[in-house]
């Protein structure tokens, strides 16, 4: 039973002494050239402008989302091809989870491009600021 394991354990050592020595063998064989302007953002040939890292905001993905649903016309090609019933509960079905996933969003207020901030009305909320107080 042991030398079934064995076998397993001879095969990933092999595996690993494998990987090392082809990476090994590429850092030694390989051209060293460096240049700053390898170590640049890569932006179709352009120069690059500005900081890589930027923030990306999510509202963009939300809107992506809702674009979704017209590719659920592409199933009535389903149809087309005499699929018939079973073609048309699978479709209702894809939509029915698209329109759920639409609801919630609309009524988490997702869909608002500049959402506003809640505004706290409790016992420690601070005081706004008086003009004519001198």
């Amino acid at each position: 039973m042991y030398f079934q394991f064995a076998n397993v354990l001879v095969f990933f050592l092999l595996a690993f002494v494998l990987c090392g020595l082809m990476l090994g063998l590429g850092l030694l064989l390989r051209p060293s050239n460096p240049h700053p302007g390898k170590l640049t953002t890569y932006e179709c040939g352009e120069p690059p402008s500005g900081n890589a890292w930027i923030n990306f905001n999510i509202r963009f993905y939300l809107i992506a989302l809702v674009f979704v649903i017209p590719v659920a016309t592409v199933f009535r090609d389903w149809i087309a091809r005499g699929q018939g019933a079973f073609a048309l509960a699978e479709i209702t079905l894809f939509v029915a989870i698209l329109a759920v996933g639409l609801v919630y969003v609309w009524v988490k207020g997702d869909l608002e491009w500049l959402k506003r901030l809640p505004q706290y009305r409790g016992e420690h909320a601070a005081e706004p600021l008086r003009r004519d107080a001198a």
